[in-house]
């Protein structure tokens, strides 16, 4: 029905979610021509280190801040690593590097990662990371319910997204519009 001469326009809804379409033969394709380095490091040795010293980093950086109560260090160091893994693994949608044809454009971290396969090791690893860290933080706050509420509130910002239901989901007043290069093709 659509011949190229006339563009297509996306039925907008009025729905705040919606799901990602598959990728078509030729991104399929592209996505298996090059490896992805944009999500490949993340299977290499020392990546799962770096996540253990960006939270020391974090703890020391937050202790040393003359006043700083040592509770709310620890708060301080789970919402930022929280926020920083929510922005790195699936707020941001793409790949740095232009040699894929935009393969991955559509796609964020999380899902790029084993080739978007569920329950691999390294994913398994990354979503034991926040609850490990809310475990630490709830227990050095001293299981207050303020500094609870917002530990709570951390870890499912940040394990939601990773959990099978939301593959390819996007909140649309958080993502911003989908790209229609996928309606074009068909």
């Amino acid at each position: 029905m659509n011949d190229g001469s006339k563009k297509s326009r996306r039925r907008r809804s009025s729905s705040l979610l919606y799901q990602e379409p598959q990728e078509s033969m030729e991104h399929l394709s592209d996505q298996a021509a090059i490896p992805n380095l944009n999500a490949n490091w993340v299977n290499a040795k020392g990546a799962w280190a770096i996540h253990f010293v960006l939270i020391v980093a974090l703890k020391i950086f937050f202790s040393i801040i003359p006043g700083m109560q040592p509770d709310t260090s620890w708060i301080l160091t789970n919402i930022t690593y929280m926020f920083g893994s929510y922005l790195m693994f699936h707020w941001v949608r793409g790949i740095p590097f232009e040699f894929n044809a935009g393969a991955y454009d559509n796609l964020n971290m999380w899902e790029q990662m084993d080739n978007g396969d569920q329950f691999t090791p390294t994913k398994k690893f990354l979503l034991s990371v926040p609850i490990c860290l809310f475990l630490a933080s709830t227990h050095y706050t001293h299981y207050d319910l303020t500094y609870f509420t917002i530990n709570v509130l951390a870890l499912l910002g940040v394990i939601v997204p990773k959990l099978p239901m939301s593959h390819r989901l996007r909140v649309r007043f958080l993502s911003g519009p989908p790209d229609d290069r996928y309606l074009d093709e068909r």
